[in-house]
C-alpha cells in the first residue's frame, strides 16, 4: 500500500513538473510578445512583464512544496487550477499579440513576386519562345528593374535568345511599344501590367488583343534588394513630422502580393506633424507634366507614366519635382478600399450628383445617387474612382478621394469593439503594401491616443487640422517624344508649385510660418477656407509649341514663326507648306536649329475661313514659356511629312498625324 502511495506521489510529482514547465513556457511566450509591442504604453508593458515574472517565480517556488510536502488535497487542487488558468491567460495574450503583430508586419511585404512578359504583335507568326529567331527584341537598359531587365535576362539566357536575335536596349516601355507597332521591333520584354499601362492611350485601347504573350516568368524577390526607398527611412521616428505618399492600385486581386504598379490615378501626398496634429493633403494630378527621374536626362512627361517603372521611380519623381523628402508610402488596391469601408460600417459622404462606375471586380456597374448618405465599400469606390462624369474631371475625383480618406479617419476613431478592429487589420494586411516598419506602425498608437485624448477634451471630431493643397496649371496638347503622338498634359504653374512646397515644408517644421497680420471679412460673404496653390497668379504658364505650318504660304509661315521667335528655312521656291521636319505641337525649347518647311512648288487652294481658323487654333494652343526646366531629349524623326489631310486614327504610331491624341 505504501509502495502504491509512493508511486502515486511520483506520478503526481511528474505531472506537476510538466504542468509548471508548460506554464513557464506560456508565460515566456506572452512576455516575449508583450516585449515586441515597442512604443506602446512602455511603463504598463514593463509592469505587466514584471508581474508575470513574479507569478512565474511564485509558481516555481510553490511547485516544489506541492511535490515534496504532504499538502492537503484541496491546496493541491487550487494550485493546479490556478496554474492552468494562468497558463491559458498567458497563451491567450501571447496568441492574440502574435496574430496582431503578424498582421501588422504583413503590411510591409518583405517579398514581392515580379512577372515579366515577352510580347509580340498578334499577327506575328511566333507563338512560342522557340519561334523567336532572327528577330529584334526590346529590353529596358535599367539593370535594377526586375521586370524590365533582371527577369528578361534570365529568359534570354535560358532560351539562348542571344544566339540568333538582336537584343536592343530602350530607356522606356513606351518607345518600345511604338517600335513594336511600327514593325521596327519584333518582340519586347515588359511588365505583366502592360495592358493597364497602355490601354488608356488613344490608339492603344486594344493593346491586349493586338499583342500576344509568348512566354512569362515570375520570380519572388526580396523587395529591399530592388528598392532604395525600402530602407531609406527605416530609422525615422513617427514622433517627428513625416511625409507619406498614398498610391492607388488598379487591381481586382484580393491579396496584394505580386508587384503592384500604381496607376497614377490616385497619388496623394500627405505631410503630418504629430506634435501639432496639423496635416497637408495634396492630390497630384495624373497628367502633371514633370521630369521623370528614372528616365535618361529626366525629360518631362505625364507623372502617371512613372508608375510603370516601380515605386522608386514614382517616389523620386515626386520628391525631385516638389523638393521634399518622402519618408513613407502606402499602396492599396480596389478590393482593399471596398473591404476597409465595409469593415468600418461605411463612410458618411454628401454626394453631389449621380455617379456610376464598374465595381471592384469589373463585373458590373454600381451607381450612387446624390444626397447625404452612408456609402458601403462598392459605393465609396464609385465616388473615389469616377472622373468622367464630373465637370472638373480628375480634380473633382481628387477632392472625392480626400473626402473618403477623411470620412474613413473619422469612422475609425469611433471603433471600440475588437472584432471590427480585427476586420480592419485583416483587410489592410492583405490589401496594402508599405515601407513602414512594424515598429513605426506600432508608434501610430501614441498618435491615435493623443488624437482621442484631444477630441474628448475639445468635443471636436476634427482634431486633425487638414490643409488642402491644389496645383494650378495649364492644359496643353504637347507632342510626346516617346509615344510619337500629341497627348494632353497638365503643365504646373510654377508659382502654385512654390506655394505648395512652402506649405508642406512649414508643416514639417523645415520653414518658419509667416504670420498673417491683416485680415478682413464681410458678414455678408461666407468664409471660405483658403486652398493653397489655387492662386490667383499673374501668369498661367505653359510652353511655346510648334504650330502646324502645313497649308500656309511662305509669307504666312514666316510671319507666324517670327511672332513665336522660331527660326525657319524653306525647301522649294513657291507654293504652300506641305511638310515640316519637326512635328506640330513639339516644344519649341526642344528644337535644335531651325525648322525646315517644304513648299509644294505650286499653289494650293486654301479658303480664307479655314486659314483664319487654323491661325486662331495655333495662337490658342501656344502659350508663353515661364521657365525652361526640360532637358534636350529630342528624338530624330528624320523628315516627317504630314499630309494636309490627317491619316486615319488606326495608325497610332504615325508621326505625321497632326491631330492631337488624348490619353483617357
Amino acid at each position: 500500500m505504501a509502495k502504491k502511495n509512493k508511486e502515486n506521489s511520483g506520478g503526481f510529482s511528474k505531472f506537476v513538473i510538466i504542468l509548471v514547465i508548460i506554464t513557464l513556457l506560456s508565460s515566456f511566450f506572452a512576455i516575449y510578445e508583450i516585449f515586441l509591442l515597442s512604443g506602446i504604453e512602455t511603463l504598463i508593458r514593463y509592469i505587466v512583464i514584471g508581474v508575470l515574472i513574479l507569478i512565474d517565480l511564485i509558481i516555481l517556488f510553490k511547485s516544489r512544496g506541492i511535490r515534496k510536502k504532504k499538502k492537503k488535497k484541496s491546496k493541491r487542487v487550487l494550485f493546479i487550477i490556478f496554474d492552468i488558468i494562468y497558463m491559458l491567460i498567458c497563451l491567450a495574450v501571447g496568441i492574440v499579440i502574435f496574430y496582431v503583430y503578424g498582421r501588422i508586419s504583413g503590411l510591409n511585404k518583405i517579398f514581392v513576386t515580379y512577372t515579366s512578359d515577352l510580347v509580340v504583335m498578334s499577327k506575328s507568326d511566333a507563338n512560342k519562345v522557340s519561334d523567336i529567331k532572327d528577330m529584334t527584341i526590346g529590353i529596358l537598359d535599367d539593370k535594377t528593374s526586375p521586370e524590365g531587365y533582371i527577369i528578361p535576362q534570365e529568359i534570354i539566357k535560358k532560351n539562348k535568345l542571344n544566339d540568333n536575335n538582336e537584343i536592343k536596349d530602350y530607356d522606356d516601355y513606351t518607345s518600345m511599344l511604338v517600335d513594336l507597332y511600327s514593325g521596327d521591333l519584333d518582340a519586347m520584354f515588359v511588365t505583366n501590367h502592360y495592358v493597364s499601362m497602355f490601354s488608356g492611350i488613344s490608339g492603344y485601347e486594344n493593346v491586349g488583343t493586338e499583342t500576344k504573350i509568348i512566354t512569362s516568368k515570375s520570380k519572388k524577390m526580396l523587395k529591399a534588394n530592388n528598392s532604395a526607398i525600402e530602407t531609406a527611412s527605416s530609422g525615422k521616428s513617427i514622433t517627428e513630422p513625416f511625409t507619406i505618399l498614398l498610391m492607388g492600385i488598379d487591381s481586382t486581386d484580393e491579396v496584394l502580393s505580386e508587384n503592384a504598379i500604381a496607376n497614377g490615378d490616385t497619388l496623394i501626398l500627405i505631410t503630418f506633424n504629430p506634435k501639432t496634429l496639423n496635416a497637408t493633403m495634396f492630390s497630384i494630378p495624373r497628367d502633371s507634366y514633370v521630369p521623370i527621374s528614372c528616365w535618361s536626362g529626366k525629360p518631362e512627361n505625364k507623372i502617371t507614366h512613372a508608375a510603370a517603372y516601380g515605386d522608386d521611380c514614382m517616389i523620386n519623381t515626386i520628391k525631385d519635382y516638389f523638393d521634399i523628402d518622402i519618408d513613407y508610402y502606402a499602396k492599396i488596391n480596389f478590393k482593399g478600399l471596398v473591404k476597409l469601408v465595409d469593415a468600418v460600417g461605411g463612410v458618411d459622404v454628401n454626394v453631389g450628383q449621380r455617379l456610376c462606375t464598374d465595381d471592384s471586380s469589373r463585373g458590373g456597374q454600381v451607381c450612387i445617387n446624390p444626397g447625404e448618405q452612408t456609402l458601403n465599400g462598392e459605393q465609396a469606390l464609385v465616388y473615389a474612382r469616377n472622373r468622367k462624369q464630373l465637370a472638373n474631371g480628375d480634380f473633382g475625383r481628387a477632392e472625392h478621394q480626400q473626402e473618403i480618406i477623411m470620412a474613413l479617419v473619422n469612422k475609425i476613431k469611433t471603433i471600440k469593439d475588437v472584432s471590427t478592429f480585427m476586420d480592419i487589420l485583416n483587410t489592410v494586411s492583405n490589401s496594402m503594401d508599405t515601407n513602414l516598419t512594424t515598429k513605426q506602425i506600432l508608434s501610430f498608437y501614441n498618435v491615435g491616443k493623443d488624437i482621442l485624448k484631444r477630441s474628448t477634451v475639445t468635443d471636436n471630431s476634427n482634431v486633425i487640422n487638414v490643409q488642402r493643397l491644389y496645383l494650378q496649371g495649364t492644359g496643353q496638347m504637347i507632342y510626346d517624344e516617346r509615344a510619337k503622338m500629341v497627348l494632353w498634359d497638365y503643365v504646373p504653374n510654377q508659382s502654385s508649385r512654390k506655394d505648395i512646397i512652402n506649405a508642406m515644408k512649414v508643416n514639417l517644421g523645415k520653414k518658419e510660418h509667416s504670420v498673417i497680420k491683416k485680415f478682413s471679412f464681410s458678414i455678408n460673404d461666407p468664409y471660405e477656407i483658403e486652398v493653397i496653390g489655387e492662386g490667383p497668379y499673374k501668369s498661367s504658364g505653359g510652353y511655346t509649341l510648334l504650330p502646324n505650318f502645313v497649308g500656309d504660304s511662305e509669307s504666312q509661315a514666316r510671319s507666324a514663326a517670327a511672332r513665336l521667335g522660331i527660326p525657319v528655312s524653306f525647301k522649294g521656291n513657291s507654293g504652300y507648306v506641305v511638310s515640316q521636319n519637326y512635328p506640330a505641337n513639339k516644344r519649341v525649347d526642344l528644337i535644335k536649329g531651325s525648322v525646315t518647311l517644304t513648299l509644294s512648288g505650286s499653289r494650293q487652294v486654301v479658303s480664307t475661313d479655314d486659314e483664319d481658323n487654323k491661325k486662331d487654333d495655333d495662337e490658342n494652343k501656344n502659350n508663353v514659356v515661364t521657365e525652361d526646366e526640360g532637358e534636350n531629349d529630342v528624338q530624330d524623326n528624320s523628315k516627317i511629312t504630314p499630309s494636309p489631310t490627317p491619316p486615319p486614327e488606326k495608325d497610332p504610331i504615325t508621326p505625321s498625324d497632326s491631330k492631337a491624341r488624348v490619353e483617357e
